[in-house]
């Protein structure tokens, strides 16, 4: 298999090239410049084009959103994680600050539309409706930012960074225009190869697993952890098979149970522990089926 191909430095070290969703000036291209300083970010337009371009080897890594403390969890990449075979290797805090941009000389008042993801137009939706703005989601904010100056609109905005506002010559009207102060968007770090995982710092596991249908089966499976003195930080779940199951207690009118779930869990606590290793073990008797995405250092800061 092909090697990812990495550019010099300068310095004779070898660049690490990291992917992330969207256009230049996204918070994902920042988040994935904390993750990996000095690395050479490659946009890609839809986050499965990232995890394909870690798993053909044209990049070393990926840098994608999992969740948001206003907007909640990007349901695309859970599903993402499941269909593909990349391994977290970290996560990054991001504090998302929200801007509204419009073509330098425009005003407020003449603007009649706002573009931007929908997680952003949804975690600005007081100050956005205070202007009385119409919103169109499109698929990144720095692309309607981006789509905004290209097009020279005199009343259509975006919902974008300061560092986008700057890329492509736009005036900011407005900053920190998010409903809450503590806008903080959670990114994972993928790569083709798992981690070594240790002991000798805050570790997260993110795992996902099924399990028959039947009364009391989750909160068995939930007890676990509470049993090893585990701390869940996090429980998603999420639709699978996409064929209709009967299930045993259908009746004769043929009514079918038409969603089979997997759950998603991230809990504080290194595979390298025992107390993780005998949650696993024991949740491993008791699901249909177990898979550990990852064992990765926690990121314990907010920037």
């Amino acid at each position: 298999m092909a090697s990812a191909r990495m550019h010099d430095s300068g310095s004779g070290e070898p660049r690490l090239r990291v992917a992330y969703q969207g256009v230049s000036g996204a918070y994902s291209e920042a988040a994935a410049q904390k993750a990996y300083p000095n690395s050479e970010a490659v946009p890609c337009d839809q986050f499965e084009t990232a995890f394909e371009a870690v798993e053909g080897c044209t990049v070393d890594r990926a840098v994608l959103p999992i969740e948001n403390s206003l907007g909640g969890s990007i349901h695309r990449n859970y599903d993402l994680l499941l269909r593909h075979r990349l391994h977290i290797v970290g996560e990054i805090n991001y504090a998302v600050r929200h801007c509204l941009l419009a073509n330098r000389g425009v005003k407020v008042e003449q603007l009649k539309r706002v573009l931007s993801h929908p997680q952003a137009l949804a975690q600005c939706e007081y100050t956005l409706t205070r202007f009385g703005l119409v919103r169109e989601a499109v698929d990144d904010t720095a692309g309607a930012a981006k789509y905004v100056a290209l097009s020279k609109l005199e009343d259509t905005g975006a919902v974008a960074s300061s560092a986008a506002a700057a890329i492509y010559d736009l005036d900011i009207l407005a900053e920190d225009i998010q409903d809450d102060s503590d806008n903080v968007t959670r990114f994972l770090m993928l790569g083709r190869e798992a981690i070594t995982p240790d002991t000798d710092r805050p570790f997260k596991t993110s795992i996902v697993f099924s399990l028959e249908e039947g009364p009391g089966v989750l909160y068995k499976a939930l007890q676990i952890f509470a049993k090893e003195q585990i701390n869940l930080t996090k429980i998603e779940s999420r639709p699978w098979r996409r064929s209709s199951l009967r299930s045993p207690g259908d009746n004769a009118n043929g009514l079918q149970k038409c969603f089979h779930y997997m759950f998603y869990v991230d809990f504080e606590a290194s595979m390298a522990s025992d107390n993780a290793q005998n949650a696993l073990k024991a949740l491993d008797e008791l699901a249909t089926s177990l898979r550990v995405l990852g064992s990765y250092p926690a990121d314990t800061t907010i920037i």
